[in-house]
């Protein structure tokens, strides 16, 4: 593709008798500019020809064929198309590929949802796409032609979900096919430029094994994990944004027993429970006309009328916070969940708040002996600058003190340095103090691995 440019003097969608587009070039782009202008022009020739494509395909019938047929229909089209043109094979690909895209698929950002090593993408503005790799954050080439075709492959997410966006209602929430998160905020909330986040969904669940492999965790700490979603302790895990909160709770799910019936509620779906007994419930927003709303505390209510032995909470957020606690203290030991926060104790006083949202006029004293009867632990999660996620702190909330719920760590993470390549260099180290509940893993007949819970020191 590098071999090919368009000649200055050339304008977008122009045919050149004396010249094709596979020649050579007159001008040379500045190094600097080189990859940019390829960029603007790979899109023109491919708005040209997907125009062109528009006019010869029977829309109508397109549409009604299943996804495969779709892309293989407008496939043949384009290359027909494409065979009368005088493009160097390269180029021919690429427009080929890029064309199909835009009829069919998600434009410009295929390639970006395409590569399994990508956990986010985000759309600053047509020229602005960035991406997160290994916790990272990249820029790509990757380009829109305009605000208008920004707002095009928008529409293409939220229309088969009945959604909308404008300005009098400019932000929403969608999901792809795939499962994969999207959130679009538009002008004049974003006045720059339709702004969109896609948060990817992973096709293959992370196992408590493979967090292990990565850093999250020691072998030893996930075995603890593991034997406390057995020994049906109640778990909060903790973070901020993009930490890895979900991929916790998924690989800690693994060790629910196959005979529990689980409930999870989620806004949206992103758990892959592998258990053979589950049942998955998904909050409703309200439709264009602001009705059918259906949140997570009310699923949470019904869910209590279906025999959960488990109950999953995706991410506790609002009102539901209440109820969340009662099922704990109710009967529905080994809950599961995850909130947003950066500190064991930010959880619990986040957890308060919810609490209080819930509009029950409770006396604060009264939710925090809730908390402290129903929670068993706090897993704090933490997203590092080398990119990595680790567990920072497993926190045993153990009671009361006065009106204070009191907190004791088990495990907290010990930084130790940085290596050549940046890299942050620690272990989760035990803190010498035992769980209260430390007794029932023998009772449960459930072994944990040697002094686990003793600090012993370097020398």
């Amino acid at each position: 593709m590098s071999q090919w440019r368009w000649r200055a003097d050339r304008t977008p969608g122009q045919d050149d008798g004396n010249e094709s587009p596979g020649g050579p070039s007159t001008q040379v782009a500045a190094p600097g500019r080189r990859s940019a202008r390829l960029g603007e022009e790979l899109e023109q020739l491919v708005y040209r020809f997907h125009q062109r494509l528009i006019d010869e395909l029977e829309a109508e019938k397109l549409e009604s064929m299943p996804p495969d047929k779709r892309r293989e229909a407008v496939q043949e089209a384009v290359k027909a198309l494409l065979a009368r043109e005088s493009l160097n094979a390269l180029v021919r690909d690429a427009v080929a590929t890029r064309v199909v895209d835009e009829v069919v698929g998600l434009g410009p950002l295929e390639p970006l949802l395409h590569d399994s090593s990508i956990s986010e993408v985000m759309v600053n503005a047509p020229d602005e796409v960035y991406f997160e790799r290994d916790g990272i954050m990249y820029q790509s080439d990757v380009r829109f032609r305009d605000s208008d075709h920004v707002m095009q492959i928008v529409e293409r997410i939220i229309a088969p979900l009945g959604r909308r966006v404008d300005e009098s209602s400019p932000m929403v929430d969608a999901r792809l096919a795939d499962g994969s998160r999207v959130n679009v905020i538009i002008p004049p909330l974003a006045p720059k430029s339709p702004t969109m986040t896609i948060r990817k969904f992973l096709r293959s669940k992370l196992t408590m094994d493979d967090l292990v492999g990565v850093g999250t965790l020691s072998t030893e700490v996930g075995q603890f994990m593991g034997a406390c979603a057995e020994l049906r302790l109640n778990v909060l895990i903790s973070g901020g944004t993009g930490t890895g909160k979900t991929t916790l709770l998924n690989a800690l799910s693994a060790y629910i027993p196959d005979s529990e019936r689980i409930v999870s509620i989620e806004d949206p779906l992103e758990l892959q429970l592998q258990q053979p007994h589950v049942i998955s419930l998904e909050a409703r927003p309200p439709n264009v006309d602001g009705r059918g709303e259906v949140t997570q505390r009310e699923l949470l209510r019904n869910a209590l009328r279906m025999r959960p032995d488990r109950i999953l909470i995706g991410e506790v957020r609002g009102g539901e916070a209440f109820d969340m606690l009662n099922a704990m203290n109710t009967g529905h030991e080994g809950s599961l969940s995850t909130i947003h926060a950066n500190s064991p104790r930010d959880a619990l006083a986040r957890l308060e708040n919810m609490v209080l949202m819930a509009n029950l006029d409770l006396p604060v004293r009264a939710i925090r002996e809730q908390m402290s009867s129903a929670l068993h632990l706090v897993l704090q999660i933490a997203r590092f600058r080398d990119g990595g996620r680790r567990i920072t702190h497993i926190t045993e909330v153990s009671g009361m003190e006065g009106d204070i719920v009191t907190l004791q760590d088990i495990f907290h993470f010990e930084q130790e340095g940085i290596d050549e390549h940046g890299r942050i260099i620690g272990r989760l180290e035990a803190t010498g103090i035992r769980p209260t509940f430390a007794e029932g893993f023998a009772q449960a007949g459930i072994s944990l691995p040697e002094g686990l819970f003793k600090n012993i020191p370097e020398w």
